[in-house]
């Protein structure tokens, strides 16, 4: 990708220790411009997380790799990409905390995985191998973009309004999301009638799904700045990878000073797993279960993700009053309730009833948890600390989708497939119990 002259100058000018950001001189204040450009980037890239689960994995299972070898290349597809950006972002983080440039590397994964999604609807299927390629790329630019992103939630927001900032971008997420997924689904329903085919329609809608990331990644580009100071002189790609291997080393070393981060982030590893993979792959579980075609699918996943927009607010709310941790374990109460219900899952109207609850703890779950991890992070380490978080929510992650795919191909039941999940969020929930967050939240201070 080619940097013109003006975008380098611009780089250049942001690379030096801007006055604003001197320790000596007060914080420069939040505009809403800035965080309204942040939340457009959960609205672009939520683009990739609807369309995955229903247009893609539909594309990819009925015409490019059908049967079995679809499933388990969508599961194996999912859980390496998860898996590489997990060891990968704490990395990634601290060079960007070392420079400052969390804004450049969220652009460049950005519009690598837009790319991804673009190039996946040209390549013919006759091309198999190529597609899960391209679609290996794209997962794992959609990965490791949120290090980068969630870096900057602790820059713009402070203790009063974390927990509602964050609910602010899971909402504009889910209500983006849904709304690039009304559209594919709109032009499926209303060109299938004048002749396009369902094939054509899916590859239209993967275009659509990268351009519609890459255009809403835009106002971030031009006005998210990285309001920290870079760390020490300037040094080369590779000597800053070298630094940033040594001071994650050293952030590790020094565990027991962020004890109840790290507490938090055990806990996080374990729930997230059950949580990330019942969403991955409830797909797969109505196509199997309920043989829901890829319309009635979509239909579900818009219903949720235009509840799950007030419900992610609304979440953030209670938690700013009812307490982060109270509401996260209330909210994976829920999540509990849900799995054992699945198992009994017979009728589509069943699954649309889950599909109502868990629009209602889903957005909240990821916002509150978020907000626990800004606010235990030392301000001049965001970046590398959400590595971390993003490690913590991918470290495991081949587990659930492989496992998935392997139970449904061994047992040919999903609803055991997905049930057994359970275990993953009783076991989070009971670290995330042992938390203190204030003594947390001490930690974080001490170490800015």
């Amino acid at each position: 990708m080619g940097v013109n002259p003006n975008e380098t100058s611009r780089l250049a000018e942001h690379e030096q220790p801007p006055p604003r950001s001197a320790p000596d001189q007060p914080r420069r204040p939040v505009q809403r411009r800035e965080i309204v450009a942040w939340a457009l980037i959960d609205w672009a890239n939520s683009a990739y997380s609807t369309l995955l689960i229903t247009i893609l994995v539909a594309y990819l299972q009925s015409f490019v790799l059908p049967g079995n070898a679809g499933i388990l290349a969508y599961g194996w597809g999912l859980g390496v990409s998860m898996f590489l950006s997990a060891w990968l972002s704490p990395i990634l983080g601290a060079m960007a905390d070392a420079r400052a440039n969390k804004r450049a590397w969220l652009i460049c994964t950005s519009f690598t995985g837009a790319a991804g999604g673009v190039l996946m609807g040209v390549v013919p299927k006759e091309f198999p191998w190529v597609f899960v390629a391209l679609f290996f790329v794209t997962s794992l630019a959609f990965e490791l973009s949120f290090s980068f992103y969630n870096g900057f939630l602790p820059e713009l927001s402070d203790e009063a309004s974390l927990n509602r900032i964050s609910g602010y971008g899971y909402a504009a997420g889910y209500f983006g999301g849904g709304v690039a997924l009304a559209a594919v689904i709109a032009l499926l329903t209303l060109g299938t009638p004048r002749g396009l085919s369902t094939e054509t329609g899916l590859r239209i809608g993967l275009v659509l799904m990268g351009v519609w990331w890459a255009m809403f990644t835009l106002p971030a580009a031009i006005i998210l700045r990285d309001r920290a100071v870079p760390r020490g002189h300037r040094l080369g790609l590779w000597a800053t990878a070298r630094q940033a291997l040594r001071e994650v080393a050293h952030t590790l070393s020094r565990v027991r000073a962020y004890s109840m981060l790290a507490l938090f982030l055990l806990g996080f590893l374990l729930y997230n797993e059950g949580i990330q993979t019942v969403m991955s792959q409830a797909s797969v579980f109505a196509r199997e279960v309920l043989d829901m075609s890829p319309g009635e699918l979509g239909l579900v996943v818009l219903m949720i993700q235009f509840v799950a927009t007030p419900a992610a607010i609304g979440v953030g709310w209670v938690a700013d009053r009812a307490g982060p941790k109270a509401t996260l374990l209330v909210c994976l109460a829920v999540w509990c309730g849900l799995l054992v219900a699945a198992y009994f899952v017979r009728e589509k109207w069943q699954f649309w009833c889950l599909g109502v609850v868990l629009s209602l703890v889903m957005g909240g779950t990821q916002s509150v948890s978020r907000a626990v991890m800004g606010a235990m992070t030392p301000p001049s380490k965001t970046a590398e600390f959400f590595g971390f978080f993003n490690l913590s929510c991918r470290a495991t992650s081949m587990v659930g989708p492989i496992l998935f795919s392997e139970m449904l191909v061994l047992t040919k039941s999903a609803n055991l497939a997905i049930s057994s999940l359970l275990v993953f969020i009783v076991l989070g929930a009971a670290v995330v119990f042992c938390v203190n967050l204030p003594k947390g939240v001490a930690q974080a201070k001490a170490e800015a």
